[in-house]
């Protein structure tokens, strides 16, 4: 399913909108043990005139509801699970500890990241491909975090007395319209409210100093390289490279300033040295996205020749990017060689075990899939890319009995996970049981934000004819749940 026109407007261009600082969650200001300058300007907290705490949310929600069923979004539970890794470690060392975060990557080739409100993240793949560091890549997400814990958003808003835009639906879509081209605004919002909007949330060069303060000290606090910042600016300024078009995304959404450089370096140059290698994890995902960017005859001889010629830091990651690429161009004897290779001459990781399990799925072979899930789980019982690939297992060969009886084990590690409860209603369904499947299909609703098909599903369980009276009393019991919080939401 394609994102609706406005969405995309955000994924594309919406690292919008950013505005004034914050003081630190004692209401004192920030204080460093490096003893470097962190002063920002006390403007004054105004955004909860525009928005409360559950306003941001909602907005985040509904954005999240897009990003769940969007072509546009990398669902590679891999990526997603790394980039979420990364962001909540950035995240328990800012200031704000009560902000819940969702990172999500977009397939798009260009230098971009945005932040919106409700702790929303999204990152570009060709970020990730052009960070030449995971400390460059965590520098970024620590700048957009700073955004989402200082309120940019809601301050800017309230600055522009945005008080007329009481629905939540309407703030959303002005918000997601404001950095696209307005031609896209059509559907959403006139063209006019579009541009209105765009010309008042325009960036300040003190937005995005505050920004990269506050980043710095979230890189610092994370334990990863301080300099991976003034790296990426480097990075930046060399994206011709990587982007055709002219300067990134990134560039023309958050100003690089020579004054803002000479900030954040000297700021740096006050903070302890601390050389941080890459994890592992960052170079397998940035080789998997790289294997599954573009022509994959392409990556295949790219990773080939690194391998001939010795130009790599880890020579596993180019193997392990070469099967990815292999697997792609459906090579199957010559995927299996490398990931031989893998098992024989890298360190035990995860990563390579699903690897492995999924090229048998491609092959065919449902009991060695099978064996190599359930050995490998042994490993990595908590590891969401194995549990999946097992569950769709169970599915493929119709043991619906095998996959209720997995999922329910695991569900207890992932509760708000909307796959494990997509997957019981597919099983449920394979068994004829119409109201556990109506009702699993409506709490997988729910975790993807979208309350109305939520209630859609529970009613059709609670009409269904099949369940026992406890069943059926747990359904009607949950179905007055969604409903009083669809009625708090339209209330709000």
């Amino acid at each position: 399913m394609k994102l609706k026109t406005i969405v995309i407007a955000i994924l594309l261009g919406a690292n919008a909108v950013q505005a004034a600082p914050e003081p630190s969650i004692t209401g004192k200001p920030y204080t460093n043990p490096t003893n470097f300058d962190t002063s920002l300007p006390d403007l004054g907290d105004v955004s909860q005139t525009v928005f409360t705490p559950l306003d941001e949310r909602r907005i985040g929600e509904q954005i999240m509801r897009e990003v769940a069923v969007s072509d546009e979004v990398v669902q590679d539970i891999e990526v997603i699970d790394y980039l979420n890794a990364l962001g909540n470690r950035l995240v328990a060392a800012s200031s704000d500890k009560h902000q819940k975060f969702n990172f999500f990557v977009v397939r798009d080739t260009s230098i971009n990241a945005f932040a919106m409100p409700g702790g929303v993240v999204g990152v570009h793949t060709g970020l990730i491909l052009a960070a030449n560091s995971e400390s460059e890549l965590a520098g970024v997400l620590g700048h957009e975090i700073g955004h989402v814990t200082q309120h940019h958003l809601a301050r800017m808003l309230a600055a522009q007395k945005y008080d007329t835009f009481k629905n939540i639906a309407g703030i959303a879509l002005a918000l997601l319209v404001a950095r696209a081209n307005p031609e896209l605004a059509s559907g959403a919002l006139t063209t006019a409210t579009a541009v209105g909007v765009q010309n008042q949330l325009d960036y300040t060069r003190e937005h995005e100093r505050e920004a990269d303060r506050v980043g710095l000290q979230i890189l610092s606090g994370a334990g990863f390289d301080v300099r991976g910042m003034p790296a990426f600016f480097t990075t930046l300024q060399r994206g011709s490279r990587f982007a055709e078009g002219g300067a990134p995304s990134f560039l023309r959404t958050h100003p690089l300033t020579t004054e803002r450089i000479a900030d954040v370096a000297n700021r740096v140059e006050q903070m302890p040295y601390r050389q941080v290698p890459d994890s592992v994890e960052f170079q397998y995902v940035r080789a998997k996205l790289q294997a599954n960017n573009g022509p994959a005859d392409t990556n295949v001889a790219m990773f080939s020749q690194n391998i001939r010629e010795h130009r790599t830091s880890n020579e596993a990651v180019e193997h392990y990017g070469l099967a990815v690429a292999l697997m792609r161009k459906n090579n199957l004897t010559q995927a299996e060689n490398e990931i031989a290779w893998l098992k024989k001459n890298a360190p035990q990781h995860a990563m390579i075990e699903n690897l492995s399990a999924r090229l048998l799925v491609a092959k065919n072979n449902p009991q060695l899939a099978a064996q190599q899930y359930a050995s490998a789980l042994k490993l990595y019982p908590d590891n969401r890319a194995l549990i999946y690939g097992y569950a769709d297992h169970f599915l493929a060969v119709r043991q619906a009995d095998n996959a209720i009886k997995f999922v329910q084990e695991k569900q207890r590690l992932y509760p708000d996970d909307a796959y494990f409860y997509d997957v019981l209603a597919k099983a449920y369904t394979m068994q004829n049981k119409q109201l556990l499947s109506h009702q699993a299909q409506g709490e997988a609703y729910y975790r993807k934000y979208d309350l109305t098909r939520a209630i859609e599903q529970m009613e059709l369980a609670v009409r269904a004819g099949d369940g026992d009276f406890y069943q059926k009393s747990i359904a009607e019991a949950r179905l007055k749940e969604l409903r009083r919080m669809q009625r708090d939401e339209k209330k709000g």
